[in-house]
């Protein structure tokens, strides 16, 4: 707030003592350089807020604000070293999706948008009910094939997968290039 504006708040006695090398002038603009910061990020609050704009250290609590902390780092602060693909471009592109990927959360279409969101790639293959060693249906089983460029992000995939699959549901996890449908 500008010296200005914080003298106009004080009673008329005070103000005609606030000229210039007087002691209340001195602690005005003190005051003003004091809240000089916070009235610089109030002007800027909105930035704050918007995944895609918002300062690199405010990303981690965006990411709890939707429920994506269990992709951060153990502290809780950033991401764990690695973690994500060029690294907060995709944490940014899911905290901004998160409201459309909760409606899919529990599907095989929600699971695979998440995957792609987080990894920047398409190609993921979900199959749900995929047959077992002897060829009949396996159910509450998953099988995902993921794009080979993808295999680095293992680790993190497999918690996406745990994080989006319902509890029951058991998956197998392998890479490589989409199968080509007949």
């Amino acid at each position: 707030m500008k010296r200005t504006k914080i003298e106009a708040l004080l009673p008329s006695v005070f103000r005609r003592t606030a000229h210039l090398g007087s002691p209340l002038f001195a602690l005005l603009q003190e005051m003003e350089e004091q809240q000089e910061p916070a009235e610089e990020a109030l002007t800027h609050l909105d930035a704050f807020f918007d995944p895609y704009r918002a300062p690199h250290r405010f990303v981690p609590l965006l990411a709890r604000w939707v429920d994506l902390d269990k992709l951060l780092g153990e502290s809780g602060d950033d991401l764990a070293a690695g973690s994500f693909p060029p690294g907060l471009g995709r944490l940014r592109e899911l905290i901004a999706s998160a409201a459309y990927l909760s409606r899919w959360r529990g599907t095989a279409r929600g699971l695979e948008l998440f995957l792609e969101t987080a990894m920047g790639v398409q190609g993921f293959e979900i199959t749900e009910v995929p047959p077992d060693a002897e060829g009949r249906p396996h159910p509450f089983h998953v099988a995902i094939r993921a794009p080979e460029s993808t295999e680095p992000y293992r680790e993190l995939i497999e918690q996406i997968i745990e994080i989006e699959k319902p509890a029951y549901v058991t998956y197998d996890l392998e890479f490589g290039e989409a199968k080509q449908s007949e």
